[in-house]
């Protein structure tokens, strides 16, 4: 009878789990059901900072017999999954949260809605200023006598590495305010490595845009400008925790599970 009760706990918390991740697929169903009817224009909407630079009588192309079909599929399941992401990262929360203390609770919860703005941000700053300039140059350097007709698939694939790349680099405040706050770095040390984030930005900026400097600088200064933003709030917490008196209730451990 004990070894049974000792197991419960463990059982309720993979039965919660599971609750939840069905939860999360259920989500992404639904918005997969609503935009499948639209997902022809959704993949013209998404084409369309390359299109506008194609030369005259250019189009894109489909190299594989189902492309026309599966190409704007996967382009419209990935964006269920971006558009689902408010409801996962609820679930995430409903599933941490009982076993956060109270001024954890009040730090987590600014931070799961703060890091999905600032995903969006990132692939909204991709689609409408880093893609026009990237393509423009592309286009600009294609050399005489050679067609440029893109395949669709091709063209999803790299774009959708872009604004991965570019929502995860917007997380980045997200990514200094834990460390500082966790305690893994103090703000000193942060402050000392400014020099060597400045040059790693720069460096990521090198790999994910093309070889001109205009492009790697419209990445590389708003991760530094990120950064920068994390360091802030960072301190602001670290000095807020050091001077605020100690609530008792907050040392209490989370409520176990029912």
């Amino acid at each position: 009878m004990t070894e049974q009760n000792s197991e419960m706990p463990l059982v309720a918390h993979l039965t919660e789990l599971r609750s939840r991740l069905l939860r999360c697929v259920v989500a992404i169903f639904i918005v997969f059901a609503g935009l499948f009817y639209f997902a022809q224009d959704i993949y013209t909407f998404v084409s369309a900072p390359l299109r506008a630079y194609l030369p005259e009588g250019a189009t894109m192309i489909a190299t594989g017999v189902a492309s026309p079909f599966l190409t704007p599929f996967k382009l419209t399941a990935w964006c269920s999954l971006f558009l689902a992401v408010p409801i996962i990262l609820h679930q995430v929360w409903g599933f941490i949260a009982p076993g956060l203390y109270k001024h954890e609770k009040r730090v987590a919860m600014p931070l799961l809605i703060s890091s999905i703005f600032l995903f969006y941000g990132g692939m909204a700053f991709a689609y409408y200023l880093v893609f026009p300039l990237m393509f423009h140059f592309f286009a600009s350097v294609t050399p005489e006598g050679v067609a440029m007709m893109t395949d669709i698939n091709e063209y999803l694939d790299f774009v959708l590495t872009l604004f991965f790349a570019f929502g995860v680099a917007f997380e980045i405040p997200v990514a200094t305010f834990l460390v500082l706050w966790v305690g893994i770095i103090d703000l000193e040390t942060l402050k000392k490595s400014r020099p060597y984030v400045i040059v790693g930005c720069f460096v990521v900026g090198m790999i994910l845009t093309p070889p001109d400097i205009f492009s790697q600088t419209l990445l590389a200064v708003p991760m530094w400008l990120l950064f920068e933003v994390g360091l802030f709030f960072g301190g602001l917490v670290r000095k807020r925790s050091e001077h605020e008196p100690e609530d008792p209730s907050d040392d209490q451990p989370p409520a176990p599970l029912q």
